[in-house]
């Protein structure tokens, strides 16, 4: 089956959310306490201020990311001349086809598409199959700008010169 990369579709917005929100909770990745399920359900706002990607076949969604355009309220990292994406995730059933990998080299040539010179990303430490992708796409790590949203997630920072 083809997998496409495109902007999610108005309709799609519930679905991406929730399938945003499984790929991390499977995976242990919503800290207990956190509102961050609740970020990751809420696609129409990232639709609106950020660009909404989604890996889809002929009969269902795979994968999504978050694109964040200059000025984004969900960009983290970026500075001036660099790209960044998150909330990154593949449904269950389709892991192991490499949509994470198709989603990153997605958003890689949306930065050079708009003539960003890097791409930055925020991973949090235990998200160790996330980071082996990023490495084999070339990403090092940015130590620099490692950060916590809060006390107990610890984010690393990666980047990938263009």
């Amino acid at each position: 089956m083809t997998t496409d990369i495109r902007l999610a579709r108005p309709a799609e917005y519930d679905e991406v959310g929730e399938l945003t929100a499984e790929a991390y909770a499977a995976d242990g990745f919503i800290p207990e306490g956190s509102d961050y399920g609740r970020t990751l359900r809420n696609a129409a706002d990232r639709a609106a201020k950020a660009e909404l990607w989604v890996a889809a076949d002929s009969t269902e969604l795979l994968g999504t990311v978050t694109f964040c355009v200059p000025g984004s309220v969900y960009g983290e990292l970026a500075r001036d001349g660099e790209g960044e994406f998150r909330m990154l995730g593949v449904s269950a059933k389709a892991r192991g086809r490499g949509i994470g990998t198709a989603l990153s080299v997605h958003c890689i040539e949306r930065s050079r598409e708009l003539g960003y010179r890097r791409v930055v990303l925020s991973s949090a430490r235990a998200m160790t199959t996330a980071h082996r992708v990023y490495e084999r796409l070339g990403f090092t790590r940015l130590p620099e700008r490692d950060w916590s949203p809060r006390p107990g997630v610890d984010l690393y920072a990666f980047s990938l010169a263009l």
